[in-house]
């Protein structure tokens, strides 16, 4: 593994080469084809089949695969026209530490955040871990009155890489999980781009580490784009390609912690196909990368219609078991919800909707 990651400029510069050998997922899309339009389906077809190829290697933190991904998502935010927020072009940088962690009589290696008990200072340098990103990008709110406020709409691009062979398959894809949910958050961004500017700024955060605790979340709160003060809303949107039936089937999708915020009311009144979390005892509030905002007192959900499907952290979450109508319809769903979010009243918590939060 390189000991520092190119810079940007070059990163996507180069982009196009190395998606070459991204087997099935090579294609250009319809941003860099103009005489070939498509539905929103096909472009969800194309993203989702590079993001979810074999070539990825399961995206886990810290593998080339991963790095490739980030590239991948950067180019297509670039090919949009939204505007670079990271530290270096979309990169926002994260530094990490590999330690060693000793659990059950095994010992095993673990990414970590500097924290008070964990000072990179007192590292050997080669522990430190300086190549892993967010990708983050931003649409400029227009509104003087409320353009300096923020709604975060994100998702996570890893996922658990190479693992134990499944008939004779290793390689965890995860198209469901969640390059689903990182292409439908491409998809909202080129709409806000090439559509009517947003009241309030848009960030784009494509985070890392989800799998390994949040880590990219975690450390975007460290380094926000839009002061946390100023932040209002972030939605999460994660395991989008198959339909849920406890939600109503096809076009359909929940909302964790839907009862928690005024957000919720606000989809219930403007007729939304986006519902209640159907299985509240799964406690998925808890479980992506929305918790981290709303322990901060950001009003903060996930948006999904995953059925508890048996692939789930398995080789076979495939492309192939993808229905792109289906995905296509939420991210139509999801920009209203992000426009309602970025132009409405700013979005609150019920009476009792912190219950089980710290952190504030």
């Amino acid at each position: 593994m390189p000991k520092h990651l190119p810079s940007a400029t070059l990163l996507l510069a180069t982009t196009a080469l190395l998606l070459g050998a991204c087997g099935g997922g090579g294609e250009p899309t319809q941003d860099t084809v103009a005489d070939e339009p498509q539905t929103r389906a096909q472009r969800l077809e194309r993203l989702l089949s590079t993001l979810a190829a074999d070539s990825m290697e399961g995206r886990r933190t810290g593998t080339p695969g991963a790095h490739r991904a980030a590239r991948f998502l950067a180019a297509e935010l670039q090919s949009y026209g939204v505007e670079p927020a990271g530290d270096d072009a979309f990169f926002q940088r994260i530094p990490l530490a590999r330690v060693a962690v000793t659990s059950a009589g095994s010992t095993f290696e673990r990414l970590r955040l500097a924290s008070d008990d964990l000072d990179f200072d007192t590292l050997p340098p080669d522990r430190i871990v300086d190549t892993e990103v967010n990708v983050v990008g931003v649409v400029r709110g227009t509104d003087p009155d409320v353009a300096d406020e923020a709604v975060v709409v994100g998702a996570h691009y890893d996922h658990v890489g190479i693992g134990a062979a499944v008939d004779g398959d290793s390689i965890y894809n995860g198209a469901d999980d969640d390059a689903s949910g990182s292409v439908a958050v491409l998809e909202i961004a080129r709409a806000f781009a090439s559509g009517q500017a947003p009241r309030r700024t848009i960030v784009f955060l494509l985070s890392t580490g989800e799998e390994m605790g949040l880590l990219g979340t975690r450390w975007y709160l460290e380094d926000p784009v839009i002061p946390l003060e100023r932040t209002v809303a972030d939605l999460q949107i994660e395991m989008i390609g198959r339909p849920d039936s406890l939600a109503g089937g096809f076009g359909h999708a929940w909302l964790t912690g839907y009862e928690r915020t005024t957000i919720g009311h606000q989809l219930a009144a403007a007729g939304s196909p986006i519902v209640p979390d159907p299985r509240p005892e799964q406690n998925f509030f808890f479980r992506s990368d929305n918790i981290a905002f709303a322990r901060l007192g950001i009003p903060a959900h996930t948006l999904s219609s995953f059925n508890l499907h048996a692939d789930y952290h398995r080789p076979s979450d495939e492309v192939a078991a993808i229905d792109f109508d289906h995905m296509a319809a939420l991210v139509e769903a999801s920009i209203e919800a992000v426009r309602f979010l970025a132009d409405g009243p700013t979005p609150g918590w019920v009476e009792g909707g912190m219950n089980g939060l710290t952190g504030r």
